[in-house]
């Protein structure tokens, strides 16, 4: 077991992918942000050499802005290196860190920064894979993140204070699939005051195994300054779920407690990107920083035998949420092919 949930897991071989992401919303202007470092070791019988990559993608609603931007550089794997203690991975002379991420290509460049997470997450349960039911792992070393600095895209520079986002490491053989994701750490009561310390972040994979398609669904939250942890072997399997291209619909038991959300994206403001899995085959990805999230919150109520609905908390424009599918969506442009 690794001490830092950010250390590389790649041991130079073939047939992996790894990624490091952060996503983040600003409220002063509703930007929303998605920086990716990746890299990618083809497996046989490919002779393609691993490659590592810089992705900076952005969701502008403001008015006149354009909606959508994306871009992604390639490199030698050669120009990657990383490090455990302290963690940092460099691509092309761009950094990432457990503090900050730093980094510049074509038209668009980065400086951010943030307190680590006093807590983190490991949401697959490692007996999905071994069963190969699930061949990406994906932990969350900082879920609730404040952040600071600056972006530069489309000619203007952002500066950011107190932007909320979360950073994630995702590695495996393969993607699923299917899939919906969602992550918020800016949840408001429906007065609109700020819940200090809540997030949620979830997700729900589908993949097909002995003729059958299988869903999985984590999902792991800090309500009321207490952990919510759906992720047991029972839980994943048996938490509802439904999603599609533009929303998604969970619900997720830890003891006493019940999460449903629900999740709505704006079309226009989808980043449409691929992803390839080691073997080659493509996965067509969906994202935006700037989805709307409503999370109700429920007790157990023993005297009805039932839940006792507590609270609902919202964030307007101020979720994270993805989907993906084996076929591209008609009518939405890849940015990144």
């Amino acid at each position: 077991m690794v001490s830092n949930l950010n250390t590389l897991r790649w041991n130079g071989r073939p047939g992996h992918y790894e990624v490091y992401y952060l996503t983040l919303t600003d409220a002063r202007t509703g930007i929303g942000v998605w920086i990716r470092y990746t890299m990618l070791a083809p497996e046989p019988p490919s002779t393609e050499p691993a490659s590592c990559s810089l992705w900076f993608l952005a969701m502008d609603p403001r008015p006149e802005a354009t909606p959508t931007l994306g871009r992604k550089a390639t490199y030698p794997i050669d120009l990657m290196a990383a490090q455990t203690d302290p963690f940092e991975l460099r691509i092309a002379g761009s950094s990432f860190s457990d503090s900050g991420v730093k980094g510049a290509f074509e038209d668009v460049s980065w400086e951010l920064r943030w307190a680590p997470s006093a807590n983190s997450y490991e949401p697959v349960h490692p007996i999905l894979q071994r069963l190969g039911l699930a061949k990406t792992a994906l932990v969350l070393p900082h879920a609730d993140l404040s952040i600071d600095g600056e972006v530069t895209f489309a000619g203007e520079r952002i500066d950011l204070s107190d932007a909320r986002g979360g950073q994630a490491h995702v590695w495996g053989s393969a993607h699923a699939d299917s899939w919906a994701w969602v992550h918020c750490n800016d949840l408001r009561t429906l007065d609109g005051a700020p819940v200090e310390g809540a997030f949620v972040d979830g997700v729900s994979a589908t993949v097909r195994r002995f003729g059958r398609d299988r869903a999985g669904t984590p999902v792991v939250a800090r309500i009321g300054g207490e952990d919510f942890c759906s992720t047991s072997l029972l839980r994943i399997l048996t938490n509802a779920s439904r999603y599609a291209l533009t929303g998604w619909r969970f619900e997720a038991v830890h003891g006493a407690r019940k999460l449903i959300g629900e999740v709505d994206a704006i079309r226009e403001q989808l980043v449409g990107v691929t992803y390839h899995d080691p073997d080659g085959e493509p996965a067509y990805c969906y994202n935006s920083e700037t989805a709307s999230l409503r999370l109700h919150v429920y007790e157990r109520a023993r005297q009805v035998g039932g839940w006792a609905h507590t609270e609902t908390l919202a964030a307007p424009g101020r979720a994270h949420f993805e989907y993906a599918q084996r076929t591209p969506v008609p009518g939405i442009e890849l940015l990144i092919r």
